[in-house]
């Protein structure tokens, strides 16, 4: 297709899109026309459907560690910070221990970042076994089930395994002692094994005010067709190439840099988040994990996630219609994206368009504060919630024991220092 017929299409599409901008949730429903119950899915109240028993741990484990190091609230792991401090004003914790349908450990597994604001994993799994081994001898709750009516949120990159490259975390495997709890996690791939049944995967965090600060006006023009900022090679930690985003952003920048309707570069500019608002189709390839916040900002700013991970499992799947608002392109395709994405119809693109407009979309994928009904705090909730009751495999007898607390890496036994 002619470079000027698109330039006519991205008119219509912003257009058309932002005609639902300011509209109402229950319009926009209407409008919108989610596939099966999406759409009411996401607006779920969990209040009232489940209760949450908050331990309150030594300051090390958490508030400590935000006040030595202030980089860890902004960062793409944030969610375990914010998560904690929803819950102590929720309506939904409860402070009767004896009444509770969950139990929340608040440990920041992340908040241990290098000089370039990189989390360091390896000490995490020590800081968790601490954490258990307090609440396993000071309340009786992780003795009754060893965890599995209890929830942590683990967003390093391969979430409990601890590590950032996938072979190293695959090797590890999920901490031993987190194995019957539910993990609140960012990464999801499917058939992987730091991906346990049951686990409930997040959006990445990205400062929802940061974003609300960069807003365009709704009916800004769509001037760039395909846009990327990012890195494409790991040269520090993968000087040879083999293993960063298994190639697929080398075989971006190998195809397509010349290429006159992309729009990509490693440079990152002040007009970032204004660019993505400009664009039809925001770029989310998978780095050392499949998982980005570009996915978040994508969809936040209304730009068409092109989602190039092979067997990722996205952020509540379960009621978010990523099918209907995204694109993806298998790894081994990426060679073929410009005739992928120029061929789509263009009803297609107004649809996906139309849909990335709702509020109830943006609202699932953004942990503002203070919270919102509909935010992904509330679809935490929900997931935990549509889990109860417990089954009865749950609760061990008096006795039993599961789990094996010696188990995993000698070097994860160790004592945890703050």
């Amino acid at each position: 297709m002619e470079k000027g017929i698109w330039g006519f299409t991205i008119l219509i599409v912003c257009s058309l899109a932002s005609r639902t901008e300011g509209l109402g949730m229950d319009q926009n429903r209407q409008i919108l026309g989610f596939r099966g119950n999406a759409g009411d899915a996401l607006d779920d109240d969990p209040v009232g459907r489940l209760k949450v028993f908050v331990y309150e741990l030594p300051s090390k484990y958490n508030v400590d560690l935000v006040k030595r190091d202030p980089r860890c609230l902004t960062h793409m792991f944030a969610a375990e910070i914010f998560m904690h401090r929803f819950l102590l004003s929720s309506p939904v914790r409860t402070l009767d221990s004896e009444e509770a349908d969950w139990f929340y450990v608040p440990v920041y597994p992340t908040c241990d970042l290098t000089k370039d604001g990189l989390p360091l994993p390896f000490r995490s799994p020590r800081m968790m076994r601490s954490a258990i081994q307090l609440i396993a001898s000071e309340w009786p709750h992780w003795n009754k089930t060893e965890g599995a009516d209890h929830f942590f949120v683990v967003p390093h990159d391969f979430g409990a395994c601890f590590h950032y490259q996938e072979e190293t975390a695959v090797e590890r495997g999920i901490l031993p002692l987190l194995r019957r709890a539910t993990l609140v996690q960012t990464f999801g791939q499917k058939n992987h094994v730091c991906l346990k049944e049951g686990s409930i995967v997040i959006p990445p965090y990205a400062s929802p005010q940061r974003m609300h600060a960069h807003l365009l006006p709704p009916d800004i023009p769509r001037s760039i067709f395909i846009y990327f900022r990012g890195l494409l090679h790991d040269g520090m930690n993968d000087p040879e190439g083999c293993y960063y985003a298994r190639g697929a952003r080398a075989s971006l920048w190998l195809n397509f840099k010349n290429n006159p309707i992309f729009d990509i570069s490693t440079e990152h500019p002040s007009t970032y988040y204004e660019d993505m608002q400009r664009s039809i189709f925001c770029l989310c390839p998978l780095g050392w994990a499949p998982w980005s916040p570009r996915l978040v900002e994508a969809v936040v700013f209304g730009c068409i996630p092109v989602v190039i991970a092979d067997d990722i499992v996205l952020p509540f799947a379960d009621t978010i219609p990523w099918t209907d608002i995204a694109v993806f392109v298998a790894e081994k395709d990426i060679v073929r994206l410009d005739t992928i994405l120029t061929s789509m119809p263009t009803e297609i693109i107004l649809r996906k368009q139309r849909l990335l407009a709702n509020p109830l979309i943006k609202l699932a994928v953004s942990f503002p504060q203070p919270s919102r009904p509909g935010d992904a705090f509330h679809q935490i909730l929900n997931g935990l919630a549509r889990k109860l009751p417990h089954g009865s495999s749950v609760y061990l007898q008096p006795g039993q024991k599961v789990l094996n607390w010696t188990a995993g890496s000698v070097e994860d036994t160790y004592p945890w220092e703050k």
